[in-house]
């Protein structure tokens, strides 16, 4: 555009041309509109501004200007000028210093935020390619980008702990143990102030910016350096066979309520970004957090897509999982609307049609939408499943009956929907709430360290410390542990759907009890890479379930249909400790299961004592046409045998199998025929693939 300075509104952010940048922002209400370049990071006056003349630098909504000579990394930001009336929304301060809403970078010094210009396009992916990989593959692996390799026994250099960089050294460690997707916790700019003092806030759960990759995550200083890092993260993850998944946080900023900072969104539109109560004077709070960010107004929708097709189409990224995604179904005066447009806008776009798109569905308000997220696209975080499982294996009352249809699928939630098998995202544990170690350990939580008076995090965590309350020197009780460990990990990995296991629970990480811990940046929410060695025979057995599941043992490759279907050609029969007579009541603490595949001609038979003595199961009689049942998994035996695969598995005979008190077991046969597919009759009946 050469020498015109007037820029043009599209498109929004800064984005650079031949001879400079086009910078472009919207601001209904604003009367002013200042663009502020800077120096350096750290610079806290401006070396030029440039005010936007309203006349003919602003086309309807939108202010915007052509500054020649702007090359990427050039530091910037905006003081926006205009009403301050908070009774009817409006919130403008000439006096604040603003990020641009549409920044790809974000640099900080003291308390003074700049937003960086970037060039896209200077990133040489090379011959990347996006592994596509389906549900029925996927075993996601919930990580924090800090915490993973923070800790210094990570053997990550000291420069590169707790960053972009620091995790793609630790990738081999990852594909070892088999999973197929790492969802990240939030990577977007965060602020991390926003926690009692003397402490930080390193979950990420306070956005700054939804296109710019957090600054923190980045080992260099260069403020643009975490764009490429990031991106260098993706590609190094697609070599490895991987996926990248993203937690993002499109339901509230770090902006916080009435008594919160202008940083961005508030200063330039606040009546716009955010859902207000009492004629504007007060934030809708559905969140948590202090505001909500108004999904479904047009302005923030678009800016929400294009938020998502950025992280695709430039950052190469396969995946979102949506923080309390329910809030995004809210209108903007709060109410639940049935086809929210945001929704599906991201639901129906072209760019998004290969991501997967994973919804907590749920709000802070109590709006919650598990089995009825609009949409088909959207798989969902099963909190039922999460509930459930954690009860039976527990020993509470009346959870057979609930427990079966979590194995299933949930098809009491998912079936009438005509939803396939991996709708449901089945996990017992997340970056919100107790480790698996730390369930097994503590009956309460133990938050204090937070500076809350323990009063933050869940309450409900249906948690058992098997006897001693945190760590123990009792023999019995740690022995008892490992092996609910082994129950929880065997359950997820089992059951229909698809499987997401939380960073650390391999090697029994804790927390020492903290079920909230977003404020701790130590050793105790620290990845320790020491403890791989002290739980050999806990990583061993995440190992081979995957492994289990992720071969022909366990079919799931061929669950490409609805999840009604699934049930309807997988025939399933159940048990109690008498075959074909399960025990239903609210008493039972023990259940069984038989798994015809007949398609791969494997049968599986499920074994689940979740009660405190040991029980005898009666197991299925097999004819001439089988070979003896194995043992493959047996959580009470130490290791190896707790798990072993098909051709090393010994064999069962007899008419019952004696199930030690809160163990799984789990028995494999085979048909002694060829199958149809590929392999000859000798491979199959050695264990196939």
């Amino acid at each position: 555009m050469g020498g015109d300075l007037l820029g043009t509104s599209f498109p929004l952010g800064a984005s650079l041309e031949a001879g400079g940048a086009n910078f472009s922002v919207f601001s209904k209400h604003a009367t002013g509109v200042q663009l502020l370049l800077f120096d350096a990071v750290d610079d806290n006056q401006p070396s030029k501004v440039i005010d936007l003349d309203p006349a003919t630098q602003r086309t309807y909504h939108y202010w915007h200007t052509f500054v020649p000579g702007v090359r990427a990394g050039q530091l910037y930001g905006y003081k926006v000028d205009g009403p301050y009336a908070p009774e009817k929304g409006l919130r403008f301060d000439a006096g604040n210093v603003l990020l641009d809403p549409y920044g790809r970078c974000v640099a900080r010094a003291s308390s003074l935020y700049k937003s960086v210009v970037t060039d896209p396009n200077a990133y040489d992916w090379e011959d990347d390619r996006p592994p596509r990989i389906p549900y029925a593959k996927t075993i996601i692996y919930e990580l924090h980008i800090g915490n993973f390799t923070r800790h210094p026994n990570s053997g990550v250099a000291e420069e590169r702990r707790g960053t972009f960089a620091g995790l793609i050294e630790k990738l081999p460690y990852l594909q070892d143990l088999g999973v197929t997707a790492i969802e990240l916790l939030p990577v977007f700019a965060f602020d991390e102030h926003t926690a009692p003092a003397g402490r930080r806030n390193v979950w990420g759960y306070q956005p700054l910016s939804f296109f710019a990759p957090h600054p923190g995550y980045s080992s260099k200083a260069d403020p643009s350096a975490a764009l490429d890092e990031f991106r260098d993260l993706v590609k190094a993850v697609h070599r490895a066979g991987m996926e990248v998944i993203l937690d993002v946080v499109y339901n509230h900023t770090a902006e916080g309520g009435a008594d919160g900072t202008s940083i961005s969104f508030r200063g330039f539109a606040n009546d716009t970004y955010y859902i207000l109560d009492n004629g504007g004077a007060s934030y809708a709070d559905y969140s948590g957090t202090g505001n909500t960010f108004n999904a479904n107004e047009s302005v923030v929708r678009r800016l929400i897509l294009d938020s998502l097709r950025y992280w695709v189409s430039t950052m190469h990224v396969d995946g979102f999982r949506f923080d309390l995604a329910a809030v995004m179904s809210r209108d903007e005066r709060g109410q639940p609307v049935a086809s929210p447009p945001v929704l599906m806008d991201i639901e129906s776009d072209p760019i998004l049609a290969n991501v997967k798109l994973i919804a907590e569905a749920w709000d802070a308000a109590g709006l919650y939408q598990v089995g009825a997220f609009v949409g088909d696209a959207w798989k969902e975080w099963n909190g039922r499943f999460r509930d459930d499982v954690r009860r039976f294996l527990k020993g509470d009352d009346a959870t057979v009956r609930s427990l079966a249809s979590r194995i299933l699928g949930s098809p009491d939630i998912y079936g009438a929907q005509g939803r396939e098998p991996e709708q449901s995202i089945n996990f017992v544990t997340s970056h919100d709430g107790f480790t698996l170690n730390d369930l097994v350990s503590y009956n309460h939580k133990h938050n204090e360290v937070n500076g809350e008076w323990n009063r933050d995090g869940n309450d409900a965590n249906y948690s058992w410390n098997c006897g001693a309350e945190g760590a123990t020197q009792d023999v019995a009780i740690e022995q008892l542990r490992n092996r609910q460990v082994k129950n929880f990990l065997a359950l997820t990995l089992f059951a229909t759907g698809t499987p997401m296991l939380l960073m650390g629970d391999e090697i029994r990480r804790t927390q020492n009890g903290n079920n909230n811990a977003y404020c701790i940046d130590d050793e105790s929410t620290w990845f320790d890479w020491s403890a791989i060695a002290r739980h050999a025979d806990i990583h061993r057995f995440v190992k081979q379930l995957i492994a289990f599941r992720t071969t022909r043992t366990l079919p799931v490759d061929r669950f490409a249909v609805t999840l009604s279907e699934l049930i309807e050609q997988h025939r399933v029969e159940w048990h109690g400790i008498v075959l074909r007579e399960p025990d239903w009541s609210d008493s039972s603490h023990s259940l069984a299961a038989t798994f015809h595949f007949d398609a791969d001609r494997i049968v599986l038979h499920l074994m689940m004592n979740a009660y405190w003595e040991a029980l005898s199961f009666e197991i299925p009689p097999l004819d001439e046409m089988y070979l003896p049942w194995r043992r493959c998994v047996d959580t009470f035996r130490p290791a190896p045998d707790d798990i072993l695969g098909w051709p090393n598995a010994e064999a069962v005979n007899g008419a019952a199998y004696r199930v030690e008190p809160r163990s799984i077991v789990v028995l494999v046969t085979k048909l002694l025929v060829q199958p149809s597919e590929g392999l000859s009759a000798e491979a199959f009946n050695s264990g196939g693939a």
